[in-house]
């Protein structure tokens, strides 16, 4: 589906890229030098996916490079990593894609799923939907690698998002039984750059413990982030539609967190018109950096940074027990 940043800060990042600009998406040893931390990797991995690869259209030659850069930082990262490959079949045309996963041991064998689809639409770059989640599930997989977590933690890239969530549907049918009663909840990022407010969704009632818990996160660090405040009655406040990857899962009864950036405040009251300036920039020739950046000046940057944090947090010390009954 669907703020500031410093001049040497620019500078530093603009270098770093040209050194590993024209780099092929499939080379193992690309590693990103920034500090992984404040949103600078994730806009580091963001960049590249949406321009060293460009469009990632499901089944395309892109989305697969992008498969495979997602895989080899995973693998740089030291994770235990693995593909799941997928064919769907759509008016006819039968399509392969695939989910890249990486697997991060807890204290508990209990685990959370995060997911982010990594292929896009072929307008634009998708640099909002979705490098940027990607960017930010990329970064904090780094920035926990050594640190223990409450829970075990999959991390996955799903591929074929655009088409019908394929790859997050596909991933949850196969789950065993064991499996989803062994996942506490599924958090999900899409589309984090460009919309005016950054929110976080999750689950009805005692379910929502994901989202609960990140506002009390926003609450003690002082975080730009809100969820739905519930102006229209389809999607009540706290909560999202089922448009993105997380709706597989919450079918199966697992709970889902949601990070999104958009504008709950205007038009249908729905979430899809993200910005009051241009409206929807998602699925547009509008989702690129030199657009985003241009209209929003230090904008995606304050998203990463924010989203990383939050997301840092929350799987730092996400405690299940504390909230649900």
């Amino acid at each position: 589906m669907k703020k500031k940043i410093t001049i040497s800060f620019i500078a530093l990042l603009f270098s770093l890229l040209t050194i590993v600009g024209g780099a092929s998406a499939q080379t193992v040893t690309y590693r990103p030098s920034l500090v992984h931390k404040n949103g600078a990797m994730a806009y580091e991995h963001m960049k590249y996916l949406a321009y060293e690869i460009g469009p990632r259209v499901a089944g395309s030659d892109n989305e697969r490079k992008a498969g495979e850069y997602i895989e080899s930082q995973f693998a740089r990262i030291g994770f235990e990593t693995s593909v799941q490959d997928f064919s769907y079949t759509r008016r006819g045309i039968t399509t392969k894609s695939s989910n890249v996963i990486a697997y991060k041991p807890g204290k508990s064998s209990k685990q959370i799923i995060v997911g982010a689809h990594y292929d896009s639409v072929a307008i634009g770059r998708g640099v909002d939907d979705n490098a940027s989640g990607v960017g930010v599930l990329l970064e904090v997989a780094e920035v926990l690698k050594n640190i223990p977590t409450p829970y075990s933690i999959v991390f996955i890239a799903f591929g074929a998002e655009e088409t019908g969530l394929r790859g997050s549907n596909y991933y949850a049918a196969n789950m065993s039984q064991k499996e989803i009663e062994n996942t506490i909840g599924m958090i999900n990022m899409d589309s984090l750059a460009v919309g005016d407010n950054m929110y976080v969704y999750g689950s009805a009632g005692d379910a929502g413990f994901i989202r609960d818990q990140a506002l009390e996160i926003v609450k003690k660090k002082k975080l730009n982030v809100g969820t739905n405040p519930g102006l229209n009655p389809d999607y009540p406040a706290g909560t999202t539609g089922d448009w993105s990857d997380h709706a597989p899962f919450e079918s199966l009864g697992i709970p889902y967190g949601y990070l999104e950036a958009t504008n709950w405040e205007i038009g249908a009251l729905d979430g899809y018109d993200q910005t009051v300036k241009h409206g929807g920039v998602w699925h547009t020739g509008n989702d690129t950096l030199e657009f985003i950046a241009s209209e929003y000046p230090g904008r995606i940057e304050e998203h990463l940074s924010t989203f990383s944090t939050l997301l840092t947090d929350l799987l730092k010390f996400m405690n299940k027990s504390s909230t649900s009954k």
